[in-house]
């Protein structure tokens, strides 16, 4: 695909999903402004992946890419560090022992929050049936695509397709409806 097709496509792709595709995000990030960079975050990718992507089921894709971005980006928020009170630190203490101090967190109720979303997640795919709990952790969590659980499962491709889609139905009904795709 040629760089004027790409942007072309990506400028219909922008048009047609940019509402759901900032939807997901806020959702998933309860953030505003995370879910704006993670919108941005999303079409780049997309446009970079353009050239490998078949055209088939696009409103899936990208939305798939934009949860990926908001898992990845709770990840990354739910490893930072509460701000210690430095007055609190002993004499002897030593804060840069690491090589670093502390990050401060802008928003502990935003984190907080997160991780019960993930947390959430997480147990509703634990009540699932067996084929498919497994199959919704590694897709879900673990964000493997369908064809590394058939390798590692040693199940069919088709057969691992349908029981994400499966799972996804049941957490449908469980889960918080709109995060989900």
């Amino acid at each position: 695909m040629g760089t004027i097709d790409k942007r072309k496509k990506l400028i219909q792709l922008i048009d047609q999903y940019q509402n759901l595709v900032f939807s997901i995000c806020l959702k998933m990030t309860g953030d505003y402004f995370a879910a704006e960079d993670l919108a941005q975050d999303t079409y780049l990718l997309a446009y970079k992946h353009l050239d490998s992507f078949d055209g088939a089921a696009e409103k899936a894709w990208l939305c798939r890419i934009a949860s990926n971005r908001c898992i990845d980006y709770l990840r990354a928020k739910e490893r930072q560090v509460t701000c210690v009170d430095f007055t609190e630190r002993g004499e002897t203490g030593d804060f840069e022992q690491a090589g670093a101090v502390p990050e401060c967190t802008d928003e502990p109720f935003a984190s907080f929050s997160n991780k019960e979303i993930i947390k959430e997640l997480c147990d509703c795919i634990e009540k699932l049936p067996p084929p498919y709990c497994e199959v919704a952790r590694e897709y879900f969590l673990h964000e493997r695509s369908a064809k590394e659980i058939a390798l590692m499962t040693g199940d069919k491709l088709k057969t691992v397709q349908t029981r994400i889609y499966r799972a996804r139905e049941m957490l449908r009904k469980t889960y918080r409806k709109e995060l989900l795709v």
